[in-house]
């Protein structure tokens, strides 16, 4: 029978099945941070159960911590405990966590890569929507909610249905500004934000298999923008060079067993998809959203639609009006970060575009390392410099502005250019207005206090103002 890499991995992981009911479905790693976890910990408990395997468990602080210097003092009180009691949960039960100053504490989704944890053929789960970041390992990893982790701490193992599996094949080759970030905005534009409702995604043609491994990542992470429940893509040489040496990956004999056992992860000749979208990306221009979900962004070169019954509300909020240039469009802040775009490769973007540059007098910005191990890499390699000469505040790890859940937030009314993956009225702020857009796009239009990826533009601009 022809299986896709999916049902490969589906089946490879089914505890029992039966007639009517949904799977029993081992869970081969859970990671934990401190928003989500504190229910589960209590559920388990009171009903006097104990963690099967406190070592298929890795936690960090992410949420809620505080980016600036002194981030060791946290004003907000229920941030404070958030992360106490995680702290406490995890002494308790002996599970492994990546604390501030451990040189490994970040975004869930950018730790658990970079330690190797996150591999081809696992079953991964977090508290988390943006799980199916992992993914882009061949990984079968999604976000769950607080019961569900209270069944991987006992059992691990959850219940679940099988996921339909739908095919987003990209052919063609990106032109030198457009990026993954462009890519996975451009297929949510096109289906919608239901449009993969109730599947998994495996992303697959020679578009896909031409990222890095950090830029497949930020294509799996916006999988559940389109209301899919994971993405995936197949593992490669890509995969196995980014993996190999890292502190969770497999050593010596055990490694050539574990790419064998990768090698078999792919999808058969001829096997079946639920649904097919073929999307080429020859001409994609950068993408930036105008509204306020993911579907509603246009490449840099259209107009804003015109105003109908769905739309009409999100330009209100946006402030913006129908069939007019979405480029031009004045910003107050610039945010890179995330667990879409907070690794060292998007921050290298950003300086290269930043360097012996000035942003915009009127516009804040910030950059956020996705971990300390990038902080510490984008030091090392003079990015920080770079960052700060240009008038940028590089901060410490988290997950910063993305979801102003910390002290990060932008301002009632401002307007932010930003790397992160929602933009839903006050996700980043009460009242804040939120474009998403590339690393690449986010630099370009801080630089010249407007929507661009123009970079001469954007010194044209400079050289006015001074």
């Amino acid at each position: 029978m022809k299986r896709n890499i999916v049902e490969k991995i589906w089946q490879q992981h089914v505890v029992k099945e039966k007639a009517g009911f949904p799977d029993v479905l081992a869970i081969d790693f859970a990671l934990l941070h401190e928003v989500t976890s504190a229910q589960a910990f209590k559920m388990i408990e009171d009903q006097g159960l104990t963690i099967h395997n406190p070592n298929a468990f890795l936690a960090t602080v992410d949420h809620s911590i505080p980016t600036r210097k002194n981030r060791h003092e946290i004003f907000d009180l229920t941030a404070k405990n958030q992360i106490d009691l995680l702290r406490h949960n995890c002494k308790k039960h002996g599970i492994p966590i990546c604390d501030v100053g451990s040189q490994h504490q970040g975004i869930v989704h950018v730790i658990g890569p970079e330690l190797g944890i996150t591999q081809p053929g696992m079953t991964l789960v977090c508290g988390d929507s943006h799980t199916a970041t992992h993914g882009a390992f061949g990984t079968l990893a999604f976000g769950i909610g607080t019961s569900t982790l209270t069944q991987v701490f006992a059992a691990g193992a959850i219940l679940m249905n099988q996921p339909k599996v739908m095919q987003v094949n990209f052919s063609g080759t990106l032109a030198e500004d457009v990026f993954a970030k462009d890519m996975i905005m451009f297929l949510i534009a096109q289906i919608g934000i239901g449009g993969a409702t109730g599947h998994v995604i495996e992303y697959t043609g020679s578009a896909v298999r031409d990222l890095t491994m950090e830029q497949r990542m930020t294509l799996c992470n916006m999988s559940i923008e389109c209301g899919a429940i994971a993405g995936l893509i197949a593992p490669d040489e890509t995969t196995y060079r980014y993996i190999k040496g890292r502190t969770y990956a497999p050593k010596n004999s055990e490694w050539q067993q574990a790419i064998k056992h990768w090698k078999s992860l792919c999808s058969d000749a001829d096997c079946c998809y639920d649904q097919i979208v073929e999307l080429n990306i020859d001409q994609l221009k950068p993408m930036v959203s105008w509204g306020t979900n993911p579907e509603q962004a246009i490449q840099i070169n259209e107009i804003i639609p015109s105003r109908s019954n769905h739309n009409t509300d999100s330009l209100d909020y946006v402030q913006l009006q129908a069939e007019q240039e979405l480029a031009g469009t004045n910003i107050d802040w610039a945010f890179v970060g995330s667990c879409t775009n907070g690794r060292i490769e998007d921050l290298r973007v950003v300086a290269e575009i930043l360097n012996n540059q000035q942003i915009a007098p009127h516009v804040t910005m910030y950059i956020v390392p996705g971990s300390e191990q990038v902080m510490q890499q984008a030091k090392d390699e003079g990015l920080e410099i770079i960052f700060k000469q240009a008038g940028a505040d590089f901060r410490m790890p988290g997950c910063s502005m993305c979801l102003g859940m910390n002290d990060d937030k932008v301002p009632s009314g401002s307007r932010c250019i930003s790397t992160t993956n929602r933009n839903f009225i006050g996700r980043q702020g009460t009242g804040s207005i939120t474009h998403l857009a590339s690393p690449a796009t986010v630099a370009h239009s801080a630089l010249a206090g407007f929507i661009t990826t123009n970079n001469a533009q954007s010194q044209t601009t400079q050289q006015e103002a001074s």
